[in-house]
Order: C-alpha cells, then sequence, then structure tokens
C-alpha cells in the first residue's frame, strides 16, 4: 500500500511524472516544426496547443472520482497507455487536422496524471515530508520535460526528421503504461470503505478550503503564472528564429528554460523556507517578468544565454503554489484541491497560447511577448492578497 511503502509510492508517481510531462511539454519543441511542416499560422499553432490543454482541463477533476472507483493504478496506467498511442499516431500526422486529434487523446491521457499522482504522494506523505515529497515529484516533471525537448533538439542538429523521435516518444509511453500497470499494484492508495465514505460525504460538505480568500489569490496566481509559462514557452522559438536564429539552435530555447527550470523548482521551495512564501513569490515573479522583457531587447544569441536563468523563475514559483494548498485546504480534501488546482493551470494553457498567439498574427511575436512579460507581474498584489491567510495559518516568515 502506498501509505506503507511511501518511497515505492513516490518513485512510481516520479517515473509517471517524468513521462507525463515529457510527452506534454515536448510540443513546445515540436509547434514550429509542424508550423513550418504544414504551413500553419500563429492562431493555429496556439489552436493545436489548446487542443491538448482542453482534454488535460476536462478530465483532471473526472480522473480523481473516477479513480474512487477502478483505482489510481488502474486509470495512470490506461492514461498512459492512450498518450503513447496518440504520440505513435502523431508521428504519421498528416495535416492540421490530424495533428489536433491526436494531442487531444494524448491530453486525455495524461489528464490523469497530475491529480492521480499528487494523491497517492498526499496519502504517502500524510505529515512530515510532504513537501519534500512533492518537490521531488515537481522536479521529475522537468526531468522528462528536459529529456524529450533536449532529444528532439538534437536529433534535428542531427538532420533527423522530427517524426522518428515523435514516434519513439509513443513507444516509450507505450512501455511506461505497462511498467505502471505491474510495479504500481503494490503501492496504489487503498481506500477502505470508511475512507471512501469520507470522501463523499465530504463531497457534500465541501472542498475543505480552510481561507477562501487565501485560496482564491492563490489560483488567481497560478493563473497568471501559468499563463505567462505556457505562453512564453510556445512561442520563444519564434522570437528567435525572428531575431535570426537558424531553427535548430531556435528549438533548442525550451530545453534551455526547462534547464533552469529543473533547479528552479528545487531552489525555491529552500528559497520559501528560508525567506517566506510571499518573498519567495514576489521575486521569482518580478525575476520572470523582467527577463521575459530582456529577451526582446537582447541579440538572438543573448537571449540563448539569458534562457537557463530565465526559466528558474519562470518554472520554480509553481513549487512554491503547490506546496501552498496543504496549508489553505483540509487534508483529506487535497485530490479534489488538487484537481482544481491542476485545471486551472490546464485551462490557462489553452486561453494563453490562443489568446498570445492572436496577438503575434496582428502586432508580431515581439509584442506578444511583450504582453506576456508585463501580465506576469500582475501577480505582486495578489501576492499581497495572500499574505494574511499564509500568515494564520503558518507561522512563519511571509
Amino acid at each position: 500500500m502506498a501509505a506503507k511503502n511511501p518511497r515505492r509510492a513516490l518513485a512510481s508517481c516520479c517515473v509517471a511524472h517524468t513521462v507525463h510531462d515529457g510527452l506534454s511539454d515536448v510540443t513546445y519543441v515540436l509547434l514550429p516544426l509542424l508550423a513550418q511542416t504544414f504551413g500553419l499560422s500563429l492562431a493555429q499553432v496556439g489552436v493545436i496547443r489548446a487542443a491538448h490543454r482542453a482534454a488535460m482541463a476536462a478530465f483532471q477533476i473526472p480522473a480523481g472520482l473516477f479513480a474512487e472507483r477502478f483505482g489510481e493504478r488502474n486509470l495512470l496506467a490506461l492514461g498512459t497507455l492512450i498518450a503513447g498511442l496518440a504520440f505513435v499516431a502523431l508521428g504519421y500526422a498528416n495535416g492540421f487536422w490530424m495533428i489536433i486529434g491526436t494531442l487531444f487523446l494524448a491530453g486525455f491521457g495524461s489528464a490523469v496524471q497530475h491529480p492521480l499522482s499528487s494523491t497517492i504522494i498526499s496519502h504517502a506523505y500524510p505529515d512530515e515530508g510532504r513537501r519534500a515529497a512533492l518537490g521531488t515529484y515537481n522536479f521529475f516533471g522537468d526531468v522528462g520535460k528536459f529529456a524529450f525537448g533536449g532529444a528532439v533538439s538534437l536529433c534535428l542538429l542531427a538532420g533527423i526528421s522530427w517524426q522518428l523521435p515523435v514516434i519513439g516518444f509513443g513507444a516509450i509511453g507505450i512501455v511506461t503504461a505497462a511498467i505502471i500497470f505491474f510495479y504500481v499494484s503494490s503501492s496504489r492508495v487503498a481506500h477502505t470503505t470508511t475512507g471512501a465514505g469520507a470522501v463523499v460525504h465530504g463531497a457534500i460538505r465541501g472542498w475543505g478550503i480552510r481561507n477562501p480568500q487565501g485560496f482564491t489569490a492563490l489560483c488567481l496566481i497560478e493563473i497568471l503564472d501559468s499563463s505567462t509559462r505556457t505562453g512564453f514557452l510556445t512561442f520563444i522559438a519564434f522570437l528567435l528564429i525572428d531575431k535570426g536564429i537558424p531553427e535548430g539552435w531556435a528549438a533548442l530555447a525550451v530545453p534551455l528554460i526547462l534547464t533552469g527550470g529543473m533547479a528552479g523548482k528545487l531552489a525555491c521551495g529552500f528559497l520559501a523556507e528560508r525567506v517566506g512564501i510571499i518573498r519567495t513569490i514576489v521575486i521569482t515573479e518580478v525575476a520572470t517578468g523582467l527577463g521575459i522583457l530582456s529577451t526582446l531587447a537582447l541579440p538572438g544569441i543573448g537571449t540563448l544565454i539569458l534562457l537557463p536563468l530565465l526559466g528558474v523563475g519562470l518554472q520554480g514559483t509553481s513549487s512554491v503554489l503547490y506546496a501552498t494548498i496543504g496549508d489553505l485546504v483540509d487534508r483529506d480534501r487535497l485530490p479534489r484541491a488538487f484537481g482544481l488546482f491542476y485545471t486551472l493551470g490546464s485551462l490557462c494553457g489553452i486561453a494563453a497560447p490562443l489568446g498570445y498567439g492572436l496577438v503575434g498574427d496582428v502586432a508580431g511575436v515581439q509584442t506578444a511577448i511583450a504582453a506576456v512579460g508585463i501580465a506576469v507581474l500582475i501577480t505582486l498584489p495578489l501576492a499581497a492578497m495572500l499574505r494574511p491567510a499564509i500568515a494564520t495559518t503558518k507561522p512563519v516568515s511571509v
């Protein structure tokens, strides 16, 4: 059982996170290649990314509900299998509509991963170690993003077409589904009759949010932070191409950002422990906004050099936000709260690429990037709104 073997539960969830986030975020690297292969506009690029995020947004909360009946392991394995098969099909895509269809299925399959893995970890580490466990889990998501995105970039630099690595990623997903089904069987969360009843009755009583104002502020910060992250990652390669950087080198932009993000997701957790949650949010969001705006002023090579440092703030804030959920929500309501929180992030993945894509089509990619950099600074007054809630739930420096 997960509660009796927390390390095995955490390891299983880290593997699932690595594969699913790798499959999900490799699309950032693929978008410019798909656009050039099939002659797509920036708005169409936004629609393609939105199709994937729409599926994730629609099925994350239902995944948590279905897991109560069918089990976390079964849904996690099934979702991984669907995502893998979808990527195999993407490798044989012949146009805009097939790309949308395959990425929608990939998003449908990946929708189960975040809420179910977070549920397993939360039950495996109910008290001490929860923040460290969720931070580790969050870190391994970036391992997948970096590995999958870097593999595509290296294939391009070696003259290999994007179709081959995409099919390979799909095969990895299929194999991972089988591993999850057999390996996680003894480490999935087991709900007793009493526990299941508690969940059902808890749905009647509410979501267990102890501080509605604080939770609302946290969700609004997540909306802006996620919109900034998805918007910038979607169009940074286009900005570099616009600056004259060759396609193969521009494709390295996302892996470079994720390299810094991997460090940021670990470092920001420790930073929050030392200087406080609110100060950490302010530091990372200001650094992100200034860094994004700096990419407009720097030459192409200078932008590439800046990207890993920019990734620390761009990706690192998420660890602080996820770890704060447990301070504002009752423990037995965490699975649904995580589902809601991750769904908000997925909805931002729909709106941000489409919205910023339309801005880019009308006013140019540099204007779109400028809008991304300015919008993230709106998190600063929201952080002030979150401060009283943190102060009343956790007696540390905020």
